[in-house]
This record gives C-alpha cells, sequence and structure tokens, in this order.
C-alpha cells in the first residue's frame, strides 16, 4: 500500500463532514429545540440527539474512531522505523512514542463513547467520553510536537514542529475554557438547570468546535509525512495441529526415505589388465524395492 497520505485525510474531512453534516440537519429537522436553552448554539453532540441523525452521527464517528486508531498505529511504526535507522533517537523518544500511541488510543476510546453514548440517554458516559476524547487528544498532540521536533532532521521540519507546538497550545486553552463554560455539564453533575441565558454558553459551544478542529487539522498534518512511507501486506503463518504434523511428517519420510549399498572390488582379467568392479544397489523404504548397476 502506496498511499498511506490518504488516511489522515480522510480522518478530517469525515469527522469534520459529520459534525457539521449532522448539525446541519438536527436544525433544518427542528431536533435541536429541547436538547439546548439556546438556538444561535449547538454542542457537537446536539445534532446527534433524535434519529436518524443520531444514527448517521454513531456510524460515522465509528468509522473514524477506526481510522484515527489505524493512523496512530501507523505514526508510531513510522517513528519506530526512524529509530531503527538512526539510533540517536532511542534515547530521547523511545518512552515518548509509546506513551503517545496509548494516549492516542485512549482519544479513539473516548470518540467512539460520544458516538455510542448519547447525552440525552447516558450523560454521565458520554462527558466521560468527551472527556477522554478532547484530553486524551491534547496530551497525544503535544507529544507528538515533541516528537517532531526531535526528528526534525529526518522527517518533517522545524516549521512543522512549531506549528504542531502552536496547535497544541490552542487545543488546549480551548479544551480548559470548554470544561469551565460548559453549563450543560454543570447541570447534569449538579441537577440543577443553568439559566435559559447562560452567559457562558456561546464562548462553551465555540470552544468545544475550535478543539474538535484543531484535532481534525493536526491529524491532517500527518499526510507530508505519511508520504515517505509504504506498507506490505501482513505475512500469514499457518499453524497446522500436532496429529496433521506427524501424518504429513510421516508421509514424507516414507515417500523418500531410501539407501545406496555401493560395493567395490578389484579383479584382474585373463590378458593380465585390472580393473575396479563397483556395485551400486538402492533401496527404497515404501516399496522394498532393489535396483543394481554394475
Amino acid at each position: 500500500m502506496s498511499k498511506v497520505f490518504v488516511l489522515p485525510i480522510a480522518v478530517c474531512l469525515l469527522c469534520l463532514f459529520t459534525f457539521f453534516g449532522t448539525s446541519f440537519v438536527a436544525i433544518l429537522l427542528g431536533h435541536v429545540s429541547n436538547t439546548t436553552s439556546t438556538t444561535s448554539a449547538l454542542y457537537i453532540s446536539d445534532g446527534a440527539t433524535f434519529s436518524p441523525e443520531s444514527c448517521v452521527f454513531g456510524q460515522f464517528v465509528n468509522m473514524g474512531a477506526v481510522l484515527l486508531g489505524i493512523v496512530i498505529y501507523i505514526r508510531y511504526r513510522q517513528i519506530e522505523e526512524l529509530m531503527y535507522d538512526y539510533t540517536n533517537l532511542i534515547k530521547s523518544m523511545t518512552n515518548m512514542n509509546k506513551t503517545a500511541m496509548w494516549f492516542g488510543y485512549l482519544t479513539c476510546l473516548g470518540l467512539s463513547m460520544v458516538a455510542n453514548f448519547q447525552i440525552t440517554n447516558v450523560p454521565i458516559i458520554h462527558y466521560l467520553g468527551a472527556l477522554s476524547c478532547f484530553g486524551s487528544g491534547c496530551v497525544y498532540i503535544w507529544i507528538q510536537g515533541h516528537i517532531t521536533y526531535h526528528a526534525r532532521a529526518y522527517t518533517a521540519s522545524t516549521q512543522m514542529a512549531y506549528l504542531r507546538f502552536g496547535l497544541a497550545a490552542l487545543c488546549t486553552y480551548f479544551f480548559f475554557v470548554a470544561i469551565l463554560t460548559n453549563c450543560e455539564t454543570l447541570r447534569v453533575l449538579f441537577d440543577e438547570q443553568p439559566p435559559k441565558d447562560c452567559k457562558y454558553h456561546q464562548v462553551s459551544v465555540s470552544s468545544e468546535w475550535l478543539v474538535a478542529s484543531i484535532l481534525c487539522f493536526y491529524v491532517l498534518s500527518f499526510t507530508g509525512e505519511f508520504r515517505q512511507i509504504t506498507l506490505n501486506h501482513p505475512k500469514i503463518i499457518l499453524v497446522k495441529s500436532e496429529n496433521s504434523s506427524i501424518t504429513e511428517s510421516s508421509q514424507a519420510t516414507e515417500s523418500v526415505s531410501f539407501s545406496i549399498d555401493i560395493a567395490s572390488s578389484f579383479s584382474t582379467n585373463l590378458n593380465g589388465c585390472s580393473y575396479i568392479e563397483t556395485h551400486v544397489q538402492l533401496n527404497n523404504a515404501s516399496s522394498n524395492q532393489k535396483d543394481s548397476n554394475i
């Protein structure tokens, strides 16, 4: 597989299309009046509360989570290969690379939880998924920024490292802003209805959309580095049972088992000439046949 760079593009476009598309459909169908106190700004999950948009949201976001997991693994393997080729990177990047991979997988898990547990059905699990997705995502992109900086001489560039540091800083800032200003979260946690005109609502919604968009564009930034990668098909090794191995082994032994007997003798004819007479006997164990050649 040579077009690995398509995967980051697919993750970015799929997630953004799903987030904006389902929200737009929810507004058109009038399904957001019961999920938010103001219709001017919607959380991402507000567009995925009622069917059919909730079904589309869950399906496509789950697909995006799987593709994101593949991207995270490929990025991990890419850095591993760099460390094999340039051993001076092993000391500074081994732990960071493994840590980044696990935080990336937590991001995928949180994204799947957001898709499968609607805010109106299981709010606590939904918010835990959002916290895992955005929180782990922030940690992941910070670590990837450090990895990019340490490997700038071999892949990407110094400018790309600084760009990723900047995106990580913005994402972290808006993540904490979204947490502190999320009135809906406070309502769920404390079982109190916030004022209808919550002054922090617009800020919270905008911050959530910015965090999601930044994470998508950060994944998109892997496109250039993934152009340098080629994937091979996985090697399949068949493991046979013990009985079948013994049977096949005995059959192979029977088919090729044979022995060669060689005997030589020194003789002299009547004219006084000496010669060596050699007898070759081939014994086939399977057929018990004997052949003699002189």
